[in-house]
């Protein structure tokens, strides 16, 4: 053997050396980034636990424990990445938890061609070498690893936008626990009352009544799931409560607001106001503005004073951008925080009612009855559920609406000249 096959024989060995620390290098800080995903893992399950109580006790999750978890997911992202980037270098130096992978420098000084190349003292030796695909993140063949490549999954559901209910804030709160509601009103008043003489027989005035009765309704839904997939996917039970309420709560809002009455619904609130006196109380050059004000008058003539403004977003949105002739903001400056008023009356958007319609009242005019406030029922005791191993989940709530004074509610059109 020549010197200079010596010097290179003990240069593969000393890059086999050298590989095989550096491949220890790397299985230590593999396992340094898997102290820290498992540390991960538990600071995760903790802020799951709690967004679960949040969802049962709120309906969501809360900001800050939203944003938490959103960092974490970040943290394990980045942890993954580096263990992915630290096992692909640990691989291409063959430093694996297998056994270790010889450099090619070292399988060819085994070879029989270079053992006998040395016997001879000199000579030629080959090795055939087999060529190595790209390692991707495909799937499949030769060199594909994406079946390796787990994602990472974020430890929470997210939701769709939820609505924000206001009608019932603004009508009277009440309980009950009957399943109707009766109320007496005057339907009638003969008033008589007049100067008397000394002495004279005094006029009789007369006043009729009426029983009034509003039946309580009942407002339910129910979900179908099996045992296993609420035990095993976190947060999806409070999941499902938390949406069972939103059913309810979004179905309630429109019966209070609209219910027609017939069948098993409720006698809402716009069935029963009274419509905007287009013909007496219009003006052609009327704004939307105008209109508000002119509602409210007609509450005013009926007696009562109205306490609230509603109508939709669009709507709460063309007036608040609304301007004048030399193109100044007329209800507030954009720059800053705009009240939601008009005419010194609080307005709430609600998008339960119809763009281009309002609905200005006075909150005595009406009450809402809870008789059975909403909740929810888990049960495995329904059909055939006990031998498939699957629960109903059940959400219902009861209440009754009593509309006491039909005349302090006016609906109608936003729109200048339309009537009502």
């Amino acid at each position: 053997m020549t010197f200079h096959d010596s010097k290179l024989t003990a240069a593969h060995r000393e890059y086999g050396r050298k590989s095989r620390e550096d491949a220890a290098d790397d299985r230590a800080e593999i396992k340094s980034v898997m102290d820290a995903l498992a540390k991960r893992d538990g600071e995760i399950k903790a802020f799951a636990e709690k967004a679960a109580a949040e969802i049962k006790e709120h309906g969501s999750i809360l900001a800050d424990t939203k944003a938490a978890l959103t960092e974490l997911a970040k943290g394990g992202t980045d942890l993954q990445a580096r263990l992915v980037e630290v096992e692909q270098k640990l691989a291409r130096r063959g430093g694996g938890d297998g056994p270790a992978i010889k450099t090619i420098g070292e399988r060819f000084v085994e070879t029989d061609d270079w053992k006998a190349v040395k016997a001879r003292g000199g000579g030629t030796a080959r090795m055939s070498v087999k060529a190595v695909t790209s390692i991707t993140s495909a799937t499949t063949g030769t060199g594909g690893v994406g079946d390796a490549i787990r994602p990472t999954r974020l430890p929470y559901i997210v939701q769709p936008g939820m609505r924000e209910f206001t009608i019932r804030d603004l009508i009277l709160p009440g309980r009950t626990d009957s399943n109707a509601i009766e109320y007496i009103k005057e339907s009638g008043f003969q008033n008589m009352a007049a100067p008397v003489a000394e002495l004279a027989l005094k006029p009789q005035s007369d006043l009729a009544f009426d029983l009034v009765s509003t039946p309580v309704r009942t407002l339910a839904h129910w979900f179908h799931a099996s045992k296993q997939v609420l035990d095993d996917i976190p947060l999806l039970q409070s999941y499902i409560d938390g949406r069972a309420r939103y059913g309810l709560a979004l179905v309630e809002e429109a019966q209070i607001l609209a219910g027609d009455g017939t069948g098993q619904n409720l006698l809402g609130i716009i069935p029963q106001a009274t419509p905007f006196a287009f013909a007496t109380l219009a003006k052609a050059d009327d704004t939307k503005i105008d209109r508000l004000r002119r509602a409210m008058l007609q509450v005013r003539l009926a007696l009562y004073r109205a306490t609230f403004i509603a109508m939709s977003p669009v709507d709460w949105a063309e007036i608040e951008t609304m301007k004048n002739d030399v193109g100044d903001y007329i209800v507030g400056d954009p720059r800053g925080v705009i009240e939601k008023r008009l005419w010194g009356l609080p307005v709430t958007d609600s998008d339960a009612l119809p763009e281009g319609k309002f609905l200005v009242g006075a909150n005595m005019a009406a009450q809402v009855f809870d008789r059975e406030d909403a909740n929810v029922q888990v049960s495995t005791e329904d059909r055939d559920n006990f031998v498939k191993n699957a629960v109903t989940i059940r959400a219902e709530e009861r209440l009754a609406l009593a509309v006491t004074r039909p005349e302090a509610f006016v609906y109608g059109n936003l729109v200048a000249g339309d009537a009502s």
